[in-house]
Parts: structure tokens; C-alpha cells; sequence
């Protein structure tokens, strides 16, 4: 499926805002999920881009002036294939065994982990784990933040994208299965409030380097559908957009992400768009 993908913050600030730096995770790459037949991604100061500690290719921007409003626009076009196997030899599996604030285990995590892995990772134990995290914490928006622990969202019994993968990360991770968190688009024509998504890789041969990607919240493995963005230890490591300022007063941010088929219309401006939910 070729997908059309525009995304679009904005924001707007009460006082002059004085200086500003983010760091943008939002470049595509290439592998056996997508092809990128083009992209860019702008800033309202000159971009650089790097390589992070986890193979995406991040970019940096920071702005030394006074303003009263700026925005960070990304977009292009991508080509989905309905695979989700990857071999991955960038960064050592071992590296996502590690534990974050985000995806700590208590018991209860561990044992959820240890009913469905004790027998090995395959895509059906990958699959049980998934249907039983999101059995447990039911789709709600509005009742989790990005700061919410694993353990809360468990507690809770509800949560969005970002609480199924760190419930999912903290359970692989606690029985010794190297799991990531995956930041992307989801292509949903009829809820576009879902297009901003996560889900997981789980590694399925830390030998081979072949990882499985599961997304929890519609319990299924990932399809043309997805469009991934950036992977890490948790949504902090590989949030699409992240960053300091000062000044600015209060903040009012504005985020529209338009998915379409590549031939349909294009979206109309972003000052025509009901304006979205900051991303998860």
C-alpha cells in the first residue's frame, strides 16, 4: 500500500518564547516493512541530522530569537508492504533487555510474561502475550499521559498505544526477552485520531537478529497499515518530537497527521484541519 503522509505541530506560545531545541524523530527508513520513496521534514531553524544510539536517523534543531509561535512540519511518501518479520543487525538485541522507569516490572508483570514466553518466542506466544495485555488494559484515551508508568497502566486496567507496549516491554523484558518499543503511523481512514501509533518488536532470535513486530492495541502483527518511525527503550527514548525551552509562557500545541492512498485529494491547510490530540 502506498500511503501519503503529512504531519504537521504547531505551536503557539502566550509570551515571547526565547529559545528553543528539539530533537525530532520523525524519518522513516527503509527496511523490510517499507520502502520511503520520499520524505523531508522541517523546522523553523536549519536541521541536523544524526544517527542515535539506537539507529534512528534523528534530527536537531534549536532557535535563539524571539517568537511568539513556530512549527515542525514532516512528510512524504511511503510504500507499506505486509511484512512483520525484520532482521535487524544495527543494535545488539541485548541492549533491549534493559528496564526504564516507563517499563519496570513488579510480579504481576513478570508472571504475565512468564505464562506466555516460558516456552520460548514464537509468533503465537508473541500473540497470546498481546491478546492478554490489552484483555487487561482496555483501550481508553484520555486516562493515561506519556508519564505513566507500565505498572499504572496495569493497575489502572485502561491506557492507549503507549501503555500496551510498555506493559508488553516490561513483561518481555522481566523473563528475558528482548523486546523495543516502535513509534510510527497507522493508517486508519475512518479514526484518524488513531494515526499516531506504537506498538513492539519482540526478538524472536537474538542469533539471527530477527525481531517480530506486534501491535497490542489491534491485536494483530503489523500490516501495511503501519509506517514505522523510530524505535527505542520506551516512548521516551523515540518520541516523535521532544525538546527544552525557554520563555514562551503558556504553551498551546496543535497536531494534525493526515494518511491518506497515494491519488487521493490532499488535505486541506492546516489552518482548515479540527485540530488532533498531541500525539501519545
Amino acid at each position: 500500500m502506498k500511503l501519503s503522509i503529512q504531519h504537521v505541530t504547531h505551536y503557539d506560545y502566550s509570551a515571547p518564547l526565547q529559545y528553543a531545541l528539539q530533537s525530532l524523530c520523525l524519518t522513516p527508513q527503509g527496511s523490510a516493512h517499507q520502502t520511503v520513496h520520499e520524505w523531508s521534514v522541517s523546522a523553523p531553524a536549519p536541521l541536523h541530522a544524526q544517527r542515535d544510539g539506537y539507529g534512528n536517523l534523528a534530527h536537531t534543531w534549536s532557535l535563539a530569537r524571539r517568537s511568539y509561535g513556530s512549527a515542525v512540519r514532516a512528510g512524504g511518501t511511503v510504500e507499506t508492504h505486509a511484512s512483520p518479520w525484520l532482521v535487524d543487525q544495527a543494535t545488539p538485541s541485548q541492549l533491549y533487555l534493559r528496564s526504564t522507569p516507563l517499563t519496570a516490572a513488579d510480579e504481576r508483570l513478570k508472571s504475565l510474561g512468564r505464562v506466555h514466553l516460558a516456552d520460548g518466542v514464537s509468533e503465537a506466544s508473541a500473540m497470546a502475550l498481546a491478546h492478554a495485555v490489552l484483555k487487561r488494559v482496555r483501550y481508553q484515551p484520555g486516562m493515561t499521559d506519556v508519564q505513566t508508568t507500565a505498572q499504572q497502566a496495569w493497575e489502572q486496567g485502561v491506557g492507549v498505544c503507549q501503555d500496551h507496549a510498555h506493559v508488553y516491554l516490561a513483561a518481555c523484558r522481566a523473563n528475558g526477552v528482548a523486546a523495543r518499543y516502535v513509534s510510527g503511523y497507522f493508517y486508519a481512514p475512518d479514526a484518524p485520531h488513531l494515526a499516531s501509533h506504537a506498538w513492539v518488536d519482540v526478538c524472536v532470535d537474538t542469533n539471527a537478529c530477527r525481531w517480530l513486530s506486534v501491535d497490542i492495541t489491534h491485536g494483530c502483527l503489523m500490516d501495511e497499515r503501519h509506517v514505522r518511525l523510530a524505535v527505542g527503550l520506551d516512548y521516551a527514548a523515540c518520541s516523535p518530537i521532544r525538546g527544552v525551552r525557554e520563555g514562551g509562557g503558556d504553551e498551546t500545541m496543535r497536531v494534525r497527521i493526515d494518511i491518506r492512498q497515494a491519488g487521493e485529494p490532499a488535505a486541506p491547510p492546516f489552518s482548515q484541519q479540527q485540530t488532533q490530540a498531541p500525539e501519545p
